[in-house]
């Protein structure tokens, strides 16, 4: 028995199966950049970057550094009551750099289901109303909060009801629900009549705290909501007195091509939710908004003993620095334009590709049948036969193949990952490839 089997059979016998999506028999062992090694000894190009939350690759030299020195000198004392150096650059440094031209605050936590929660919070207590509206598709987090507000998976609501009360969902205009022949403006103008729905007949826009939305969803697929719909559901909230928040916390730090995701739309949010990428994996996020909205609640509503310890705090400040003078978001958008033509060129050379959507180096590409379905079989089949060939890439609700490498990926990183995804796809097309025999418990 290799090392990963041992380990994953010892595992197994004690971790709980709530916490953890099955897709690979593999253990990480280290990284480096846009690789990662497995107990095996057997490296992979990482095209999934620990789903969004090591877009400066592991273990960037300047982010380890950062951690070391800040770890010798202090590990934790707990901001809840007494503030320490790092954290205290690290409030600043966000501030300055969150989309808005207005006064910030920032509140720190520990993810970024966290973040959301907060964001719900701060939402009520600003605006004194009770009611909460998001997107179907979305994902916002695990927490009780974070998950009453999502709408990706079953098992995030089975056998646990009943979650937060004044959730409210409408549907969210992805692209998969466009008709034939329909432009932007009159798919937003269509979705936007679903959202108003509910406020024309149940729902007063008078008791509503908050509209929550990815601007870009991450786990819903990697779908780009249309300019014209996000400027009228902006306007909306505007003309109802409604906090207008954003989850940036999947496609946020670059991943888009631009520092955050609602930077593809010019609106500024009044509060934005921050995770993942921010400490390059190191357990930290952040609520960043409005000043008068964030200054609504008083300690201690959103205080977390570890929340922005001096370790995350030193390795956001040095993931900061990365992203700015690498240029990561740059990167970011000229990565996805090669990306994107390999896979649309792809698409014209294979009937199992469907639609291909890429913002920056961050993409979805569906893999339908011969009638235009999802096909979780063929995707299956291809992640599987991915990882096999030497990189890692998952699936999004079965049958989206998910496209998320580090920032710092190498040119000749992405060619050799372009060749790997282009061989499985040829194999798939060949009839050669066979579902796995964990098929059956790999994915959501």
């Amino acid at each position: 028995m290799d090392k990963n089997q041992s380990i994953l059979q010892n595992e197994s016998q004690y971790l709980a199966d709530a916490t953890r999506i099955n897709y690979f028999d593999i253990v990480i062992d280290h990284g480096q950049g846009a690789t990662v090694t497995d107990a095996d000894g057997k490296t992979y190009l990482d095209l999934l970057a620990s789903a969004s939350a090591t877009n400066t690759g592991h273990s960037h030299p300047k982010v380890v550094e950062a951690i070391t020195k800040q770890a010798q000198k202090l590990i934790q004392y707990t901001p809840a009551y007494f503030s320490n150096t790092a954290t205290a650059k690290l409030v600043d440094r966000l501030a300055s750099i969150a989309p808005g031209d207005f006064e910030k605050e920032v509140a720190f936590g520990n993810s970024g289901s966290d973040a959301n929660d907060a964001i719900i919070k701060f939402a009520r207590a600003y605006t004194k109303r009770p009611y909460v509206v998001s997107f179907t598709g979305a994902y916002h987090g695990s927490t009780f909060g974070s998950m009453s507000m999502s709408a990706v998976s079953l098992n995030m609501t089975r056998k646990m009801g009943p979650l937060l009360p004044g959730m409210v969902k409408v549907p969210y205009p992805d692209q998969h629900q466009r008709r034939t022949g329909e432009s932007d403006d009159e798919f937003s103008e269509r979705m936007f009549e679903q959202f108003r729905l509910p406020f024309e007949t149940y729902l007063p826009a008078d008791e509503v705290a908050l509209v929550e939305i990815e601007a870009i969803q991450g786990d819903g697929g990697i779908v780009k909501a249309p300019q014209r719909y996000m400027d009228l559901v902006y306007d909306f909230t505007r003309q109802h007195g409604i906090v207008f928040a954003v989850d940036e916390v999947n496609q946020g730090l670059g991943r888009t091509g631009k520092m955050w995701s609602i930077d593809n739309f010019g609106i500024a949010p009044d509060l934005i939710a921050v995770g993942k990428s921010i400490a390059s994996g190191l357990p930290l996020s952040a609520v960043i908004g409005r000043k008068e909205i964030m200054e609504s609640l008083d300690a201690p509503a959103n205080v977390y003993t570890t929340a922005g310890n001096p370790v995350a705090a030193a390795a956001a400040l040095a993931t900061l620095d990365v992203i700015e003078e690498e240029k990561l978001a740059d990167r970011s958008h000229q990565l996805g334009i090669k990306a994107r033509k390999f896979f649309e060129d792809a698409a014209k050379k294979y009937n199992f590709i469907g639609d291909v959507r890429l913002y920056g180096f961050n993409g979805g590409i569906d893999i339908v049948d011969a009638d235009g379905r999802p096909d979780v079989k063929a995707t299956t089949k291809l992640i599987y036969r991915i990882y096999e060939l030497g990189a890692i890439m998952i699936s999004l609700r079965g049958s989206t193949l998910r496209f998320q490498p580090p920032l710092v990926m190498t040119d000749a990183q992405l060619d050799q990952s372009l060749a790997i995804i282009d061989q499985a796809f040829s194999e798939l097309a060949a009839g050669k490839l066979a579902l796995p025999q964990t098929a059956n418990h790999i994915g959501w």
